[in-house]
C-alpha cells in the first residue's frame, strides 16, 4: 500500500462470534438460574424465575441466530473489528473506569469520584493539576451537597470511610 498502513487485528465476524458465545451463555445462566428460582405457572400466577426464564431463552435465541450468521452467513464482515492504537484508546479510557469502581467500594463515591475526575482532567484532558482538582472538589461538593445533605439520600462512603469527620 502507498502511505497507507496495513491494519491488523481481529476481524469483525470473529469478535461478533465471541459477543454471540458470550449472549448464549449469559442466557444458559439466566434460564438456569430462572429454573432453580421456579419458571413456571403457580396457584398465584407466574413463578418468580418466570419472566426471568423467558428473557433468558430471548437471549440465548438471539445469540444463537447470531453465532449461526457469523458462522454460516454469506456476507462475513473480514474487516479489522479494532487495530492496536484504537484498542488502546478504548483501554486508557476502560481500565480507570474499572479501577474506579473498586475504588468506590474501598474510599466511597465522592474520594474516588473526585480523584477520578482530576486526573482524568490531567492525564486525557491536559488541564492543570489546580484547575483538575478544583474542578474535582467543586463537583463533588455539588453532589455532596444534593445527596446528603438537601435530599437526606446518603450515597455510598466506602469501606475506609473518609468522610467520616463530615457526620455523614
Amino acid at each position: 500500500m502507498d502511505s497507507e498502513e496495513i491494519r491488523t487485528g481481529a476481524t469483525t465476524n470473529t469478535v461478533e462470534a465471541i459477543v454471540a458465545l458470550v449472549i448464549l451463555v449469559l442466557g444458559g445462566i439466566v434460564i438456569y438460574g430462572s429454573s432453580k428460582l421456579g419458571s413456571g405457572w403457580t396457584s398465584d400466577g407466574p413463578g418468580p424465575g418466570y419472566f426471568p426464564f423467558y428473557m433468558g431463552l430471548i437471549l440465548l435465541i438471539a445469540g444463537a441466530g447470531v453465532l449461526f450468521q457469523t458462522i454460516f452467513g454469506k456476507n462475513k464482515n473480514t474487516e479489522v473489528f479494532v487495530d492496536r492504537e484504537q484498542l488502546g484508546r478504548v483501554l486508557s479510557v476502560l481500565l480507570p473506569a474499572l479501577v474506579y469502581v473498586g475504588a468506590i467500594q474501598l474510599i466511597g463515591i465522592y474520594v474516588a469520584s473526585a480523584i477520578y475526575i482530576a486526573l482524568f482532567m490531567t492525564i486525557l484532558g491536559k488541564y492543570s493539576w489546580v484547575k483538575s482538582c478544583v474542578t474535582a472538589f467543586a463537583v463533588n461538593a455539588v453532589f455532596f451537597l444534593m445527596f446528603e445533605v438537601w435530599f437526606k439520600v446518603p450515597l455510598h462512603k466506602g469501606t475506609f470511610d473518609l468522610l467520616s469527620g463530615l457526620g455523614y
